[in-house]
């Protein structure tokens, strides 16, 4: 019978001792661990797309703005820098990509007004921006539009680069910029 427990406990203990083990090493080395592994690969949006987004929304000294999937940061970058956004906050479930926003947030001068945030774009509240920017695949959009719909206020808008909302959201507003489709929803 204790060969069999002994069986039964030892690769849940097994189990256990991985989990701290690897959640120590993302501590050692001042990295959070990944929350869960990323829904897309990183692909940094194109600069003049950035410009086209933020002024699509038009994004302007009252704005907060959101970067769901913000990659190396440029997008709150520049909506800070840029556009005057009175702040900005970048969303990414890779902590790499956190540490590659926080450089580059060092390096662009505009300190406070923008942060990052390692957490996921699906359970971060973000109630408080009056601007959500994306660059994700069109089902994880269609996956969002519920959250932003709810928890957006009136007069918020959402802007995409490439993918839309499917058939489920039409777009208020979609122009072109270097064969991009820019996609621009203002929550009712």
């Amino acid at each position: 019978m204790s060969a069999i427990r002994f069986r039964l406990i030892a690769p849940a203990v097994l189990l256990c001792i991985v989990a701290a083990a690897s959640a120590a090493s993302g501590q050692a080395t001042g990295q959070a661990p990944a929350l869960r592994s990323p829904d897309v690969i990183f692909v940094p949006t194109p600069p003049e797309a950035v410009e086209a987004m933020l002024k699509l929304a038009k994004v302007g000294p009252n704005d907060v703005v959101y970067d769901l999937g913000s990659g190396d940061g440029r997008i709150p970058i520049a909506a800070v820098q840029t556009f005057k956004a009175r702040s900005a906050t970048g969303i990414d479930i890779d902590p790499q990509r956190i540490k590659e926003a926080n450089e580059n947030l060092k390096k662009a001068g505009v300190g406070d007004r923008v942060r990052f945030l390692n957490q996921d774009l699906f359970t971060t509240p973000i109630g408080e921006a009056s601007v959500v920017t994306l660059y994700l695949l069109q089902s994880l959009n269609e996956k969002l539009m519920p959250k932003l719909q709810k928890e957006l206020k009136p007069g918020s808008r959402v802007v995409s680069q490439s993918f839309s909302m499917g058939d489920k959201w039409t777009p208020d507003q979609t122009v072109q910029v270097q064969g991009r489709n820019i996609y621009l929803w203002i929550i009712k």
